[in-house]
């Protein structure tokens, strides 16, 4: 048996990974993270965190991120800091490659999430977390009495931009297109709320902002028409990219099932996929909540299934 075999391997490592990392250890599965590109997960790109419960004032995501590690850690957990680049799980023991180098599980967690689509415009990266953000039930309450933007013109789109009329005193939808795509119903909730002003045939063309003293702050976006080429400046304090979200999940193609969209299918209230011994939890297999409270709590999940199936092979 190669020395890099373990019981459980993780692959990723936010809200759901860690936790799942921390309840197998406690199980004493001396479990592997694969920390993986973004080590933490989406949280280490977000300043405030104030929804998750126990911490009364916030915190910031990459320390909310940190405590998660120590605490797998503390519970003999081991991070890795590298990037998985392919999987094997038609034979057993199931293989995981870094690269050149193998390692094998009896089991395998999955939580590699799921990453906002983005404009690619460098001022959208630079005000990422001062301003500009991907989740509007994670930041619309930093917005409260506030003009903000919400870019996209799908479900996703106008669903966030009815949630932050909840707290913005004017939300601007912008669109690409001369119509949504969103479906009738969203559309006409979108319209009939008086707090929603549509901009369409607009695109983004920058965000604009200060940088101060290491204070980033959003003052505005420059958009342009697509059928005149005007520049125009809309004010506004945020901007909300809603343009959907792409599950991380290119390496299990042709390895594990997944929906239409990307996203790992699991089998009923479980975090069971269809390879017996391979679970997935967090926003890798949730296109509908994605919160990194429910993360966690599958990742829970996810590592109390690993050991009830490791069980299994000991009877």
């Amino acid at each position: 048996m190669s020395e890099n075999h373990s019981k459980v391997i993780i692959i990723g490592s936010g809200p759901a990974g860690l936790t799942a990392a921390i309840y197998a250890g406690r199980a004493n599965l001396f479990p592997i993270v694969f920390e993986g590109l973004q080590p933490g997960g989406q949280l280490t790109i977000t300043t405030d965190v104030e929804n998750f419960p126990g911490f009364e004032n916030g915190i910031l995501g990459p320390e909310l991120m940190e405590i998660f590690r120590k605490q797998a850690h503390r519970f003999n957990a081991k991070s890795i800091f590298q990037i998985v680049t392919k999987v094997d799980f038609l034979s057993r023991p199931f293989k995981v490659f870094c690269d050149d180098d193998l390692y094998t599980a009896d089991s395998v967690i999955i939580s590699t999430g799921a990453t906002a689509k983005l404009l690619g415009i460098p001022s959208e990266e630079k005000f990422m977390g001062y301003g500009v953000s991907a989740c509007a039930t994670c930041d619309g309450f930093f917005f409260k009495n506030k003009e903000i933007a919400v870019i996209g013109g799908g479900d996703s789109a106008m669903e966030e931009a009815n949630y932050l009329t909840r707290f913005a005193s004017k939300v601007t939808m912008i669109h690409r297109r001369d119509n949504f795509r969103a479906s009738k119903i969203m559309i006409d909730k979108a319209k009939n709320n008086p707090k929603i002003n549509v901009v369409l045939n607009s695109t983004l063309d920058e965000i604009l902002g200060e940088d101060k003293d290491g204070k980033k702050l959003v003052t505005g976006i420059r958009l342009k028409n697509i059928l005149t080429n005007e520049i125009s400046v809309l004010n506004v304090s945020g901007v909300f990219i809603a343009i959907g979200h792409k599950p991380n999940t290119e390496i299990f193609q042709n390895q594990i099932e997944l929906d239409t969209n990307g996203y790992i299918l699991t089998n009923g209230k479980s975090t069971a996929t269809n390879i017996s011994g391979v679970f997935a939890c967090g926003d890798v297999s949730d296109p509908t909540y994605r919160q990194a409270i429910s993360a966690a709590g599958s990742g829970c999940m996810a590592a109390i299934d690993a050991e009830k199936y490791l069980e299994t092979l000991h009877k």
